[in-house]
């Protein structure tokens, strides 16, 4: 247990900090869910607005470091990519 009283606001803002993080990441899996399931139906015009949808959340929760710029590179890639194969 934080011992100072520098020690004990540190804490304090940590935890604030770590639920306000986790509720970001838990709103960028539901938009990538969103996609996920549209694409599974095999409905590429509901795939494509919801990825349009999801793109812009994954990029301002990259921004704030929630994820890092290569994994939101990455997971919006990989989505673009199945969804394109979904139309050929």
């Amino acid at each position: 247990m934080a011992n100072s009283k520098q020690a004990r606001k540190r804490a304090r803002q940590a935890e604030g900090r770590r639920v306000l993080k986790a509720s970001q990441r838990a709103m960028v899996r539901t938009y990538v869910k969103r996609v996920i399931k549209a694409i599974n139906g095999g409905d590429h015009a509901t795939a494509m607005t919801e990825f349009q949808k999801a793109q812009p959340i994954i990029d301002r929760i990259a921004d704030k470091d929630v994820l890092s710029k290569k994994k939101a590179a990455r997971l919006k890639s990989r989505l673009n990519k199945r969804i394109k194969a979904l139309a050929a």
